[in-house]
């Protein structure tokens, strides 16, 4: 019993002591943060035969610093007009594979920088998630 209370104590002892000194780091660099595109973004895309289809998507942009978060959110028509677009143009194929998937959200990291770079100077997306993927 009195092992359990030590192993206790030292967990909490080591806890706050590790607290300082990741304050001190996250002071130094720049803040990840995250921008959810909403609402959510519906569009068809090419299927073969009379077959409609249409997929659902909510993403979210990481940028590399906080601070691009009014930035983002100022240039949001500009951007949900070309993932519209870009997913608009995608085959059947294309959207239902896993790999097909990637190569989108690589495409659209690239042309969404490409496109806010004469805008604001700088690329400004880090990354891009689908939080919300339904075909």
């Amino acid at each position: 019993m009195l092992k359990r209370y030590f192993t206790l104590l030292f967990f909490i002892f080591s806890t706050v002591a590790a607290f300082p000194g990741h304050a001190e780091d996250s002071k130094d660099g720049p803040k990840l943060a995250y921008f959810t595109l909403e609402p959510d973004l519906t569009t068809n895309y090419f299927t073969k035969g009379k077959k409609l289809g249409y997929i659902q998507l909510r993403i979210e942009i990481m940028v590399a610093d906080s601070k691009d978060l009014p930035t983002v959110e100022k240039h949001q028509p500009l951007i949900r007009d070309t993932i519209v677009e870009i997913m608009g143009k995608q085959t059947e194929d294309t959207i239902k594979s896993l790999s097909g998937r990637e190569d989108l959200r690589k495409k659209l990291v690239k042309k969404l920088n490409d496109l806010l770079l004469p805008e604001t100077g700088r690329p400004l997306i880090a990354d891009l998630l689908f939080t919300k993927y339904i075909y």
